[in-house]
């Protein structure tokens, strides 16, 4: 049976469902697919070593390198003993990629080339691929968008997905309403950049214009959640749909980057300090209960003291509650790897301290769920996420999958702890 091991973003989750559904109708037995993240050098060596891991575990087992590591670095998997084949992100969702995958010598097939790496910025279309769910998982992702047309300075993304490009609204739609068919009761919209979608398509729709169409022809879906995004270019029907809308999530997932507004310029952002804080105060005001994560590079080069000061204030001011801490680390072929850079040893400490302000603000958001009701779907082992994604351990037995209202008791610093509530309590509704 086919095995995929997923790496990285929620966009790899959507792609690495479509790779296991295509490689089992072609009919792979003893086969492992490494779907890799480039985001940071720290995402490669993980990729590496995890491969190492798997191959010590299943020694039998065949593993196929695909992912935008695979697309930015392919000769370092191909160097790897370990591995039979390394795939493209082009073509890894291809169902004629998998079925003309090198087997092992002996069972007549001929040998295909070992790497199958194309030009990415060659692909200018992206499919949607129809997908009935996700094994384990209680909420479904599915692809709108691939690609980014920005080039961060610190970035390699686009090197590995290409430019942007996005699914129409109609495969979309019908993507949805499949997994809703199925039993699920939340759908996250995926993408590398998600609030770039339609521009490359007839008539320009919006990510607000296609969240409108996801809830008018799907009325079932009970949650609609979006990922991350940039929110200098949210969209104004994005942005309404955010502010009053009960079936869209109150929580996003912001690619800040920095708290500073030399360095975002360095960085090549769109947005300054001013720009955060104001997106995040606006849909508060609206829905008090928003919650809100965020992407935050410590030690970006030429970063002072001072700077790096501005990034940690950011969390208070944004009011974050859910952080994801990059140290930065120079990636090949990148403006910013040839800026001046900050030393190893500060750029450790500086992630420490953005960690450690992200853990105390985690903490202020937990606090301030304690005693209140809402929705949690179940998603495994009695662990639920609320609608502001903050994940709640539940009490008794209760069905992944599921949406039950939670009355919450307590916390444990990272985790809510609560139990199901009485029937007769109102809950606002999702």
């Amino acid at each position: 049976m086919s095995e995929v091991v997923t790496l990285g973003c929620r966009l790899n989750t959507f792609e690495s469902e479509a790779m296991r559904k295509a490689a089992r109708a072609a009919g792979h037995e003893d086969l492992v697919i490494v779907n890799t993240c480039a985001v940071t050098a720290e995402a490669v060596r993980q990729a590496r070593q995890t491969i190492r891991r798997l191959k010590r575990e299943r020694p039998e087992a065949r593993i196929v390198v695909t992912g935008c590591a695979a697309q930015t670095e392919p000769e370092t998997f191909a160097a790897m003993a370990e591995v039979e084949q390394v795939i493209g992100n082009d073509v890894k969702l291809s169902p004629e990629t998998w079925t003309g995958l090198v087997r092992p010598a002996g069972l007549g097939v001929a040998a295909a080339e070992r790497v199958v790496v194309n030009d990415i910025m060659s692909v200018r279309e992206t499919a949607g691929h129809l997908i009935d769910g996700f094994e384990g998982r209680a909420r479904a992702f599915v692809q709108v968008q691939n690609g980014c047309d920005h080039r961060c300075t610190f970035c390699i993304i686009p090197y590995g997905r290409g430019n942007s490009r996005s699914v129409p609204m109609g495969g979309v739609v019908e993507q949805v309403r499949r997994l809703v068919a199925g039993g699920y009761r939340e759908v996250v919209l995926t993408g590398v950049d998600l609030t770039s979608y339609g521009a490359d398509l007839p008539g320009a729709p919006t990510l607000g214009h296609l969240a409108e169409a996801i809830l008018k022809h799907v009325p079932d879906l009970a949650r609609l959640r979006i990922s991350s995004i940039d929110s200098i270019e949210a969209d104004p029907r994005l942005v309404a749909l955010l502010k009053s809308e009960p079936r869209v999530m109150p929580h996003l997932h912001l690619s800040l980057q920095a708290g500073d507004d030399l360095i975002l310029k360095r960085m090549k952002r769109r947005h300054s300090r001013a720009d955060s804080i104001r997106f995040c105060a606006e849909l508060r005001a609206a829905r008090p209960d928003f919650a809100f994560g965020a992407d935050l590079i410590a030690g970006f080069p030429t970063e002072t003291e001072a700077m790096f000061t501005n990034t940690l204030r950011l969390v208070e001011e944004c009011g974050l509650a859910f952080l994801h801490v990059f140290p930065y680390s120079p990636r090949p072929g990148t403006p910013a790897a040839r800026m001046p850079q900050v030393g190893r040893a500060e750029i450790k400490a500086r992630a420490a301290r953005l960690r450690a302000a992200g853990e105390a603000a985690l903490r202020r958001h937990l606090d301030a769920r304690v005693g209140s009701a809402g929705m949690a779907l179940v998603e495994r082992d009695g662990l639920g996420r609320l609608d502001d994604f903050t994940p709640v351990r539940i009490a008794g037995a209760a069905e992944p999958g599921s949406l039950v209202p939670i009355r919450i008791t307590g916390h444990d610093g990272r985790v809510l702890v609560g139990a199901p509530a009485s029937s007769g309590l109102t809950i606002a509704a999702e």
